[in-house]
């Protein structure tokens, strides 16, 4: 069987899954998976970039995520009246002026001979600095968190439409990622792995307990929908357009507003996977995707062939988070919501990685591949387990203390299942389903 015969074949069983859960269970179920597929293959696109092409080893994932997410918070809600005379603007001086405490120490660090004089400038401009940043800091985040604290608390964003609020993510991912791989890429791959889990970690603990943000731990709701594109169910219900076509399809409003919503998310993520996968695809093929192939492959004959291979690695470490920022802003926007607290590495960073593996690392149709199917099993594995575990208990007696230790193992499938094939694909089939030409 050829290869583009044997990749089509796996696309089409993946996708024959997904329709097979519309039939048999429900299609609200199938979009679900599908909407979150598609989210899932472009964060595996990030990755992908990283690991595939470079061989960075980035274990926060889910730290550029998360400010995804936030992205769409500060883009999309409409301000909390009162926050910025408040206390906004002083949150903005305190922040510039923190920025500018860490620059002029590394100026005079740059600058200063080594010796005594200069360890106790910078320990001296460290001190000032801190101490006139809490100072301004901490009553405009007292003002800001005291306003009306059980609805907003928070700065707000600035109601831009919520489609803004995806490049923005990108953005802001790119952002941190450009200052975590100034100080953490030239660190060796496990140390660089480590740097990265932690950073995350901070990112998360930032938002969780920064509440004049996004209301940390209290959480952020109603996010608007990227109208027209998707609209309100319950003004789709209202509308006698609306309800004739659904009439017409065999469907009750309630139903046919909830899939006509989903499909309408949908229909904008396979746009935006379409342009990174075409981009990604591009990237690849062009002389600059050589060249990280070759650095990856012996950063040290790349080095003597004049590559600048820090700045190389930079690049496409802040061009795979950035992606993995509008993925953020994506699911934070499906959600309606940001929830700092479900945010974990579990989800946001070994998930992807396992996408990624088996899938096919170094080969973006296969990181497409493997983020449809990994999600496929992680939502499907549970039920199935409890319908398996169901039948081997079958014959035992009620009561019985085996039957009810396997029936309630059935929500542990899933991590199982995860690790299972991890193992497979490592053992029969290590490039991954879809291998690097």
């Amino acid at each position: 069987m050829s290869e583009p015969v044997k990749n089509t074949l796996l696309f089409v069983v993946v996708g024959s899954l997904i329709l097979l859960t519309g039939f048999t269970q429900s299609w609200n179920a199938a979009i679900l998976i599908l909407n979150m597929g598609l989210i899932s293959a472009i964060m595996s696109i990030g990755v992908n970039l990283q690991w595939g092409f470079a061989g960075l080893f980035n274990v926060g994932v889910m730290g550029f995520v998360a400010l995804g997410g936030l992205a769409v918070v500060l883009i999309s809600t409409p301000p909390t009246p009162g926050a910025w005379s408040g206390g906004g603007y002083g949150v903005v001086l305190s922040l510039l002026l923190g920025a500018a405490t860490v620059v002029a120490a590394v100026m005079v660090a740059q600058k200063m001979p080594k010796g005594r004089t200069r360890s106790f400038a910078i320990i001296g401009i460290l001190i000032v600095g801190f101490f006139v940043y809490r100072a301004i800091f901490d009553p405009n985040v007292a003002s800001i968190e005291a306003i009306d604290p059980a609805v907003a608390g928070n700065i707000g964003g600035l109601n831009l439409p919520v489609l803004f609020a995806w490049p923005a993510g990108g953005l802001l991912a790119a952002g941190a990622a450009w200052l975590i791989g100034k100080t953490a890429l030239g660190l060796r791959s496990d140390y660089l792995a480590i740097a990265t889990l932690g950073i995350a970690e901070i990112i998360i603990a930032v938002m969780k307990n920064e509440d004049w943000l996004a209301r940390g731990v209290k959480n952020v709701y109603g996010i608007p929908r990227p109208a027209p594109v998707v609209g309100y169910e319950v003004e789709l219900q209202q509308d006698p357009s609306f309800i004739a076509r659904a009439e017409w399809f065999g469907l009750d409003p309630v139903t046919a507003s909830t899939l006509s919503v989903k499909l309408g998310y949908s229909l904008l993520f396979l746009i935006v996977l379409l342009i990174l996968l075409w981009m990604a695809q591009m990237a690849l093929k062009s002389p600059w995707g050589r060249m990280m192939r070759a650095i990856r492959d012996n950063e040290v004959a790349a080095e003597a062939m004049g590559k600048d291979v820090t700045r190389r690695h930079l690049q496409i470490f802040v061009l795979g988070s950035a992606i993995c920022g509008v993925a953020g802003a994506m699911m934070t926007t499906l959600d309606g919501q940001l929830t700092p607290g479900t945010y974990n590495p579990l989800r946001f960073t070994f998930l992807v990685w396992v996408m990624v593996i088996v899938g096919g690392s170094g080969n973006n149709f296969g990181a497409v591949l493997g983020a449809f199917l990994i999600w496929f099993l992680w939502v499907q594995v549970e039920p199935i387990g409890l319908w398996l575990m169901n039948l081997i208990t079958a014959g035992m007696p009620d009561g019985s203390a085996l039957k009810s230790h396997l029936i309630d193992s059935a929500a542990h499938m899933r991590l199982f299942t995860m690790g299972l094939i991890l193992l497979i694909v490592l053992r029969f089939s290590p490039r991954g389903l879809i291998p690097e030409k």
